[in-house]
């Protein structure tokens, strides 16, 4: 075996068998969560397009940082799953079917509803602070960011990227997905890529306080396919 690829199968083998061998046994019913996510996207996507959807869709999963706080999170649960209107949609389709059904079959579904939300939680949350700070300050926002409409799965599919990598030792790609994010900021300096650098940030931190307790059980990797390496139920029967 090459050295690339003894080091290709350290980085991500037990991770690939993991998701291979839950997909092998359960195939779709491997990933509801997932794919209940892609159908959700898809349809708000259509919804947003018409013209009796639009409002409706701004109006329950629309936020931006010159909203009331309590509306912003109110709002943010769902707006993970409103796709930005000057994206293609497919973009956003592709990140949640392969980086949630990932995460639903390594980290278990509730877990990973958890770290999706707490990274995009905290993109959400550091618009605020940053246009408080100002644009003088070195991680502050231009004022005109208040009115940016801020949806999408981005924050949550990069912060749950870096925790899963995490969990399943691929410390390599992990560091890979922080210098693109990084790289991305540099090249087009916007609200999107501070916020996916926040997002990375959070879930450094949950990673941290869950480390002790990481190690305890042996490490992320239970190559089951089931969750059990996060502490999730055991796997349902087939």
């Amino acid at each position: 075996m090459s050295t690339l690829a003894r080091r290709a199968r350290a980085e991500w083998g037990e991770l690939y068998a993991t998701v291979r061998d839950a997909l092998v046994a359960r195939r779709l019913r491997a990933v509801p969560m997932t794919l209940g996510a892609v159908c959700l996207t898809a349809l708000l996507q259509y919804t947003q397009n018409q013209a009796w959807g639009y409002q409706f869709v701004q109006n329950t999963g629309s936020v931006r940082a010159d909203d009331p706080l309590w509306l912003a999170l109110l709002r943010t649960p769902l707006s993970l799953f409103v796709p930005a209107l000057d994206l293609p949609v497919w973009g956003a389709l592709a990140q949640i079917l392969l980086v949630f059904g990932i995460c639903e079959i390594c980290l278990g579904r509730w877990r990973t509803l958890v770290v999706g939300y707490v990274a995009t939680l905290a993109g959400t949350l550091y618009a605020r602070v940053g246009i408080a700070l100002g644009p003088d300050h070195p991680i502050g926002l231009p004022g005109s960011d208040a009115q940016v409409v801020d949806t999408g799965p981005s924050a949550a599919v990069v912060g749950l990227a870096v925790y899963v990598c995490w969990r399943y030792r691929a410390y390599v790609t992990a560091a890979l997905v922080t210098a693109l994010m990084v790289a991305e900021l540099l090249v087009k300096d916007n609200l999107a890529g501070k916020e996916h650098l926040a997002a990375i940030a959070a879930v450094l931190v949950l990673c941290a306080l869950s480390s002790p307790r990481h190690r305890r059980r042996g490490g992320g990797r239970s190559g089951s396919g089931d969750g059990r390496a996060c502490g999730e139920n055991p796997p349902m029967k087939s």
